[in-house]
């Protein structure tokens, strides 16, 4: 069995600077990188909102700088998958990679993330980072005066709905039922948008267009008739999934599966296991976010070595 001071779960923003932070105090971390490694922002795009790349940068691009970094201070990064736990015992938490290799560490720093829920369709894979995005803070920029669609009917949809209002010439909401499941306030908000359209019992049959979305083509759930829009971006706001079930024999988390952690810290209801980025943040969900959190998680860990 091999031990380790500090072991990293995930290599999105949140794990990258937790890695930097704890390499550079010398704490020989190691990462495991993940299902998807470098994280969500590997099928973004255009990123404009990080600070200090005055230009922007492409996702993938963003993600390699942060490795290269992380690597230079002596991050041990490896491919590898945490498939279960065991944080039964102070200081000597177990963790199993890929179902066989066996991790002992004193620290954990969970940075797993959080993946986007999608609706499934061919044309949405295609078109991911091509006009389909699940994130209106992080792209809606791109389609100022322009028309676009977003599907969702909670709270998350009404909100980005509104913020996507001030940016773009129309919002089309899609709505699956013939009623949202957004608070009154959020519904509210949304209905007395003027550039709001809002389109109940919509399900969405395809999104159009080859090397970019220039429409969508929708069915209405109570006739069966099936129409088209014009739009230039396509929104998908039907939630989010924590990457946290190896967790929860263990850790206290929210009803959605979000890791609960002690207010102002990263600390979890277990001493020695820390949580940062989009695995516990169910609000903000931005890569500089989840990178603060990660610093968080790395300064969390090195006190708690000290003391122990």
């Amino acid at each position: 069995m091999e031990k380790v001071d500090v072991l990293i779960l995930g290599s999105g923003p949140a794990g990258y600077t937790a890695a930097i932070y704890a390499a550079r105090a010398g704490l020989k971390p190691v990462m495991y990188q993940g299902m998807q490694p470098g994280g969500q922002l590997t099928i973004t795009n255009d990123v404009e909102n990080f600070p200090g790349y005055p230009e922007g940068i492409q996702g993938p691009a963003m993600m390699e700088d942060l490795r290269k970094q992380a690597e230079r201070f002596g991050l041990d990064n490896r491919y590898g998958l945490a498939t279960s736990v065991d944080f039964s015992t102070p200081l000597a938490h177990k963790v199993i990679i890929d179902e066989t290799k066996e991790i002992e560490a004193k620290t954990v720093i969970i940075a797993t993330g959080a993946s986007a829920k999608w609706l499934g369709l061919e044309s949405e894979s295609r078109l991911n980072g091509l006009g389909v995005s699940a994130c209106a803070v992080c792209d809606g920029f791109f389609y100022r005066g322009k028309d676009v669609a977003i599907v969702g009917a909670g709270d998350t949809a009404c909100e980005e709905a509104h913020y996507l209002s001030k940016l773009c010439k129309k919002v089309i909401m899609l709505v699956r039922r013939d009623e949202f499941r957004a608070s009154q306030i959020m519904q509210e908000r949304v209905k007395n948008t003027p550039n709001i359209e809002i389109l109940f019992n919509t399900e969405t049959v395809e999104i159009l267009g080859d090397q970019g979305v220039n429409g969508a083509r929708l069915k209405n759930n109570k006739t069966g008739e099936e129409f088209e829009i014009s739009v230039d971006g396509f929104f998908v706001a039907i939630g989010h999934q924590p990457n946290t079930q190896i967790f929860q024999q263990y850790l206290q988390l929210d009803e959605t599966g979000y890791i609960l952690v002690e207010k102002g810290t990263t600390k979890t209801n277990v001493p020695g296991v820390f949580a940062c980025g989009d695995a516990q943040d169910n609000v903000y969900r931005q890569a500089i976010t989840a990178a603060g959190t990660g610093c968080m998680a790395a300064l969390d860990a090195e006190r708690y070595l000290a003391a122990h």
